[in-house]
């Protein structure tokens, strides 16, 4: 079996990499300090208390964190993460749908936690030069956003690589970090357009890196610790004497989020994994292909960082329910829709923290709610990948796509047919057969297409427990490693 993520320490580009950061004033956080931010130093905060979110300032590094205050600039860490909880008269089940929002990270999308992990354990063993390796971020969106940032922090060079067609938003605030931008053909649902984009990079330049967040294990690690950690909070704060936590809803994307699960299943050993996709492309629930909608989380293949074997329910959900309920969120009248419904101010208020993807993981829980038939006492939880944020064109295509503004007869029936009229067709509970129908699929493009080591891919199936059970046991390695070279560069995190 592999070295999972891959630790060898190289000690002599160590020595120049400790001095590239220590001459940018770089110190970078551990992931025990993103997971309860007590633990970041008093100086740290000082400096957060006045640099805005998304600024690019190396500080920021502490700020990959679910817990930071939901501010703009100059705000610091809450005890408990930014998180709504979707109420009966939105969602139409009894269960607690509980939805913890991403919008608050630098670059307003969890993926830069995802890319610190995967860029982080290279820089620190010295595999990484940042002065002649450039970093490459395959992505559909906001991975690329997170890794190119995540590098212009670190002092790396980056090339972000994303479908021609994403949001034209991505695009504007890539030009301000990125070192070089690479649209490839297509949309949401061409990956495979990416990897080819990547193995080109690999043949013609001898300096890049390729960080692939569907093959990286650092992705899945990262969820596995902050983001299960965050939620476990969550979770804790919620639950009351008579609640139960009934599983995790997530879009499968590049499947890091899904490490998350993981980490709860550990701690609620009956709770489900519920993985979701696009209808339009029902890869895990068919085999499928096709194209959609549902910006954010990729499709036609099953990605090596996804523990199959841990998955419990696939849920497919259309595109048309995901931008309906997008809009009912996000257009001033679906807000006043929803405010005659009985919708709080307070939901309401934070109603612009669901994006197209987030919308996609709201319908996977009220499916899986009602698949479950789950009563008050359940709770479901989910994540708001981005936020509408990153989705305003969007709103105005569509309204030009329509000829006509939103009205409250528009919310009225996006709420009935595509929230409230969510059936539970679709969907699969998943057999230990299903699961290695889908755990194979992982062949065609891994091993096939991008030359991964058939032995892993065996390990990850018949080797279970000893392949994801060391691979999560790898946080503290990592932490260690990262404590090491700040005291390295003389500027410790602690």
């Amino acid at each position: 079996m592999n070295n999972l993520i891959d630790l060898t320490i190289n000690e002599e580009q160590l020595k120049k990499t400790v001095q590239s950061v220590k001459e940018r004033n770089v110190v970078i956080p551990t992931m025990a300090q993103m997971k309860d931010p007590s633990k970041i130093p008093a100086n740290v905060k000082e400096k957060l208390k006045k640099t805005g979110l998304w600024d690019v300032d190396p500080i920021n590094l502490f700020r990959i964190s679910w817990k930071n205050q939901p501010v703009k600039e100059g705000g610091l860490f809450n005890p408990l993460p930014n998180y709504v909880e979707i109420p009966s008269e939105i969602s139409g089940v009894k269960a607690r749908v509980i939805a913890m929002s991403g919008k608050y990270f630098p670059t307003g999308a969890h993926k830069v936690g995802a890319s610190f992990a995967c860029l982080v354990p290279r820089l620190v063993t010295g595999q990484f030069d940042p002065k002649f390796h450039e970093a490459v971020w395959p992505s559909t969106g906001n991975y690329c956003r997170g890794g190119a940032y995540n590098s212009a922090l670190l002092g790396c060079k980056s090339i972000a690589i994303l479908p021609e067609n994403m949001s034209r938003e991505r695009f504007e605030w890539l030009k301000t970090v990125a070192g070089e931008i690479i649209a490839t053909p297509g949309s949401e649902s061409n990956v495979k357009e990416i990897y080819d984009k990547t193995w080109e990079l690999k043949r013609t330049r001898e300096n890049v890196v390729i960080f692939n967040q569907f093959g990286e294990l650092g992705n899945h690690l990262w969820h596995y610790e902050v983001t299960g950690n965050a939620m476990h909070d969550i979770i804790k704060a919620e639950i009351g004497a008579k609640g139960k936590f009934a599983g995790v809803c997530l879009t499968s994307g590049s499947a890091g989020t899904l490490g998350s699960g993981d980490y709860l299943k550990d701690q609620y050993p009956n709770a489900k994994i519920a993985v979701g996709e696009a209808l339009q492309c029902p890869t895990l629930l068919n085999n499928g292909f096709g194209e959609h909608r549902i910006e954010g989380i990729g499709d036609k293949h099953i990605p090596w960082v996804h523990n199959v074997k841990n998955s419990d329910m696939v849920i497919a959900i259309d595109d048309n329910d995901s931008l309906g309920l997008f809009r009912l969120c996000n257009e001033p009248a679906g807000q006043e829709y929803l405010r005659e419904q009985g919708v709080s101010e307070e939901v309401i208020s934070k109603l612009t923290w669901v994006g197209i993807s987030g919308a996609a993981n709201i319908l996977s829980c009220i499916k899986f709610a009602k698949y479950y038939e789950l009563t008050e006492d359940d709770i479901v939880i989910t994540v708001l990948t981005d936020s509408a944020e990153m989705y305003q064109s969007r709103l105005q295509e569509m309204e030009a796509e329509k000829g006509r503004k939103y009205s409250s007869l528009d919310a009225a029936i996006d709420h009935n047919r595509y929230v409230l009229g969510v059936r539970t067709d679709s969907m699969e509970e998943l057999t230990y057969q299903s699961k290695k129908r889908i755990h194979n699929l992982k062949y065609y493009t891994w091993i096939e297409q991008q030359e991964y080591s058939m032995d892993e891919l065996n390990a990850q199936w018949y080797d279970y427990d000893n392949y994801w059970g060391k691979l999560h046991q790898m946080g503290p390695e990592l932490d260690k490693l990262i404590e090491q070279f700040n005291e390295r560069t003389g500027l410790t995190s602690k």
